[in-house]
């Protein structure tokens, strides 16, 4: 069961001052009374907005919704976060489900999925095809398909996502934390939720074409931790089909019209050397990554191990064998009474 005291909500907001307040007032409903507002500097109201219905109001120092998340998570004092955006698309009802495989122990970060319920008009055509594009180069890239990566709504406990190496500071922040859990082994769960279109008198800060491309580059850039096969062999791969192309051309034009090129024969060798060592050495570095990440999961299972049993039994203290037996007093009694 989902244990509200446990949980803080994290929404980060720019000019959202038609909706903060009601989602704000949806998540006091839910009994979420731990709603931390993460501002980049919004000029419609919005943080004294989110100030009136009872939310906790802080300004990051920086700009972009990456840089304001890996900031608000040093002002997070609970152990689960619920991380949602603040222009209404997002039923704050649906928490609970984001919530519960955290609070169950059967996920660690949880991600909710938008085109499980997407309403008419919630996405444009082309965002759709730009975010089902994203989604299938993550699976490719990453080896491990998780729905909706550039999900807004997800849930995480507040350990598993310090350990991660986020440095986003912009819309790529989502592809990150997606990234860094299957780099890391995070259990992850996807789960289904309602997409809604945006409030007419909430406007857009994402900007399709420019954000999209950011996000892809961010994929690929993050394989070079986490996939260096792919990321070093894609590279090594078309370098060597250079070669290749300008090799059959060198003896094409050497058989069929007798004539050398020198330079573009010697191009060509350099071309696919260097495509070969790219592949080489992304198959090394994929040896490295496994085992290092082997070993790492076998210190955190170690590492449980040893937290589980330094915990004491419930009910017990370890210290009461060195305890002198406490005098026992009634209630209402004065013990130098006889």
């Amino acid at each position: 069961m989902v244990d509200p005291s446990q949980v803080c909500v994290l929404v980060p907001t720019f000019n959202e001052a038609e909706t903060i307040g009601d989602i704000v007032d949806r998540f006091y409903d839910q009994g979420l009374e731990n709603v931390l507002v993460i501002d980049g500097d919004s000029t419609d109201g919005t943080p004294e907005i989110a100030a009136e219905h009872g939310a906790r109001v802080r300004q990051q120092s920086g700009s972009g919704k990456g840089q304001a998340i890996r900031e608000a998570l040093d002002y997070v004092d609970r152990r689960y976060v619920l991380m949602i955006d603040g222009d209404a698309t997002y039923r704050p009802e649906q928490a609970s489900r984001l919530l519960e495989p955290l609070f169950d122990g059967t996920a660690e970060h949880v991600v909710g999925n938008r085109f499980a319920d997407m309403e008419t008009g919630a996405m444009s055509r082309f965002n759709q095809f730009g975010n089902r594009l994203i989604n299938r180069a993550f699976g490719a890239i990453h080896g491990r398909s998780l729905g909706d990566i550039l999900s807004g709504y997800r849930a995480f406990t507040l350990e598993s996502v310090r350990s991660f190496d986020l440095t986003e500071a912009g819309f790529g922040i989502e592809t990150e934390l997606s990234v860094e859990c299957v780099k890391h082994g995070v259990p992850t769960r996807v789960v289904p939720i309602t997409y809604e279109e945006r409030p007419e008198a909430s406007q857009t800060n994402l900007r399709p074409v420019r954000d999209g491309a950011v996000i892809l580059l961010t994929l690929y850039k993050m394989a070079k931790t986490n996939n260096p096969l792919f990321y070093f062999g894609s590279v090594g791969a078309v370098s060597g089909i250079v070669g290749l192309l300008l090799g059959v051309y060198v003896a094409v034009e050497w058989f069929t019209r007798g004539i050398s090129h020198e330079v573009i024969a010697l191009l060509a060798g350099v071309t696919i050397l260097f495509g070969v060592q790219l592949v080489m050495f992304g198959v090394l570095s994929d040896l490295i990554v496994t085992i290092n990440r082997e070993q790492t999961n076998q210190f955190r299972r170690l590492a449980r191990t040893l937290s589980d049993e330094d915990e004491p039994v419930p009910g017990t203290d370890p210290t009461d064998e060195d305890r002198e037996p406490e005098e026992v007093v009634e209630a209402g009694r004065d013990p130098s009474e006889g």
